[in-house]
């Protein structure tokens, strides 16, 4: 017989061999990990949430309520020998089991086949999805002080749940098993390749990779719609789009993007853009490019961003066009701006030159936030701002960590498993390239922001906020308005984008759009996705309007293009960027776009 062992008879032998190879050099990273910390992360560093104070809170609880800790635990208790009893007769031979609990329907993470045909991998998923409601609930009973609170724990706990689901390790994954199989354990060493090269030693920070960087550019295959920067401050340059018809509507339409991210989410490729759908319908397009803000920016402040912002862009487009009045668009926080520009032309007696603006999920009201109101209170105000008062901004990644977290599994723990547990790169996606293209926050600006907004919600209140020693009321507000809202959005709900209506006085048109603070707003009427709601009507609660809307098939773009038409004007000569007063300065999409900080 043969010495030669045969190809299967190597795998373990394989697996073993670069197992364990993985494994010396994790201890090896693990333990300078560990030193690097221990003099890098303060206090507030390594727990700028108080994550702990709330973990911390719950143990008191039930410590001085252990009689209703048993009680909960008997119930768990039934529900696991319910379990083992199942999984005893489907052993046996018995095929008429049913589960004893089913994950959501759009829950990803058990669509492998093997969750639910082989019986040890149907008992991890129960087991996991009875222990996570177990512990929900436990949580959610819990009496808060305040509905804060509260919303805090079970947020909070969520994390932890979804960061303990069996999906997320390589023995209790059928998917990464398989994969390791088949690979003899190189998806291993590959995803630990990965995570080294995800981990920065200088700053200790650990970014999951979301796709390939090196395969998309601003200007080269995103952001591509032809134009000319026209205009460039400290703060701001202002790009205005080639005409892609003989004619345009005369009045030409401002784009306001919100400045945590950059704006090129609205002209990721031609088929998507939305800046090149407007300008094939024959619209001037004009949009601000937010510069990427150092240290030396710290002290802008939301009225600086309106001055050197919102109020000189408007006063360049029309400039630039020699017209007296345009049309504005305001996106998430940029309509925020946008909202309180228009409520500071108000008290001037100046925004006749505004004919009518659109807002696409923004927030005016704030008192149902949303989850990201989670993340602000006066504790996390306060370590935060000291955060910002060393560095001068909030750093991009921490934003952009807090806006993964609302939807962790899929916007950190898939990547996780595919990047590090089945050891593949990520696959490339312009939009998760926009997406990791962070942006920094001055800290003037943002601290205001979360206070005045967030925190307060003084922007609904006349004379509470005050801009440039000009006191805002956004009931002063009385030009045309469209404002659109996503039935999924998670940064900017549906139902407080709605509370838009109550504080404008002027003619309101609200849709909602299918889908969220993204796909809502970016869905070409080319693409055929989602749907979109119309009601006429404007009650005052939205539950109510929403029972009274007509659902439309596909994308909303074309309902607001028959609103913005009639508001835009007639036909004129189509306008050449650069060929007016304000000269090209370079082609789009610009400079400060480019400002990438790791």
């Amino acid at each position: 017989m043969s010495d030669e062992k045969s190809e299967f008879e190597q795998i373990p032998e394989n697996i073993m061999k670069n197992i364990t190879e993985m494994t010396a050099e994790f201890q090896k990273m693990a333990h300078d990990f560990l030193e690097e910390q221990n003099d890098r992360v303060s206090d507030i560093e390594s727990d700028p949430m108080h994550i702990g104070e709330t973990l911390l809170e719950l143990s008191r609880y039930y410590a001085t309520h252990p009689e209703q800790l048993v009680e909960k635990q008997m119930d768990l208790w039934q529900n696991y020998m319910t379990l083992w009893q199942n999984a005893s007769r489907k052993m046996m031979g018995d095929d008429t089991v049913k589960p004893v609990i089913e994950p959501d329907p759009k829950d990803k993470r058990f669509k492998d086949r093997e969750w639910q045909e082989n019986q040890i991998f149907d008992f991890i998923r129960q087991s996991y999805l009875l222990t996570s409601d177990w512990l929900a609930d436990a949580v959610n009973d819990i009496p808060a002080e305040n509905t804060h609170e509260k919303a805090k724990k079970n947020f909070f706990t969520r994390q932890f749940i979804d960061a303990m689901s069996p999906t997320n390790f390589a023995l209790t994954n059928p998917e990464v098993i398989r994969e390791t199989i088949d690979s003899q354990g190189k998806n291993l060493v590959k995803g630990f390749e990965n995570i080294l090269r995800d981990y920065n030693p200088e700053s200790g920070k650990f970014t999951v990779k979301m796709t390939d960087d090196e395969k998309f550019e601003p200007g080269r295959n995103i952001a591509t719609t032809p134009g000319k920067v026209i205009f460039r401050n400290e703060l701001i340059e202002l790009i205005q789009y080639a005409p892609t018809t003989e004619k345009q509507y005369k009045k030409p339409l401002l784009i306001v993007p919100p400045w945590i991210n950059k704006f090129y989410i609205l002209d990721l490729r031609p088929e998507n853009s939305l800046v090149r759908w407007l300008t094939d319908k024959g619209y001037s397009v004009f949009i601000i490019s937010w510069r990427n803000p150092d240290k030396s920016m710290a002290d802008l402040d939301f009225g600086d961003y309106m001055r050197l912002g919102t109020l000189t862009a408007i006063d360049m487009v029309k400039q630039a066009t020699g017209e007296k009045k345009i049309n504005t668009v305001g996106y998430c926080i940029g309509g925020t701006l946008l909202a309180s520009t228009l409520a500071h032309l108000a008290a001037k007696d100046t925004l006749d030159q505004i004919d009518c603006s659109t807002f696409l999920v923004t927030q005016v009201d704030f008192s149902e936030a949303g989850e990201l109101t989670i993340f602000v209170d006066e504790k996390q105000m306060k370590d935060m701002e000291q955060t910002m008062e060393k560095h001068g901004f909030l750093d991009g990644k921490t934003m952009s960590n807090t806006f993964n977290m609302l939807r962790s599994n899929d916007l950190i723990w898939s990547f996780v498993i595919n990047n590090y547990l089945k050891g593949r790169d990520p696959f490339p996606f312009d939009l998760l390239y926009w997406n990791g293209d962070h942006t920094r926050l001055t800290r003037a600006c943002h601290s205001q922001y979360l206070k005045e907004m967030y925190l307060h919600n003084n922007l609904v209140k006349p004379g509470k906020i005050i801009l440039n020693d000009t006191p805002l009321d956004l009931t002063k507000i009385d030009i045309p308005t469209y404002i659109q809202a996503a039935r999924t959005d998670h940064i900017c709900p549906w139902m407080s984008v709605y509370k838009d209506v109550w504080h404008f006085s002027g003619p309101k048109r609200f849709m909602l759009a299918g889908s969220g603070h993204i796909a809502g707003v970016v869905n070409p009427p080319s693409a055929h996705k989602y749907n979109h709601w119309l009601n006429d009507d404007l009650p005052r609660d939205a539950s109510e309007w929403l029972e009274g809307a007509t659902s439309k098939p596909g994308s909303w773009w074309d309902d607001w293009h028959k609103w913005l038409r009639l508001k835009s004007g007639p036909k004129v000569a189509a306008r050449i960027p650069g060929d007016g007063p304000l000269k090209a300065l370079e082609d789009a999409p610009g400079n400060y776009v480019k400002t990438r900080y790791r």
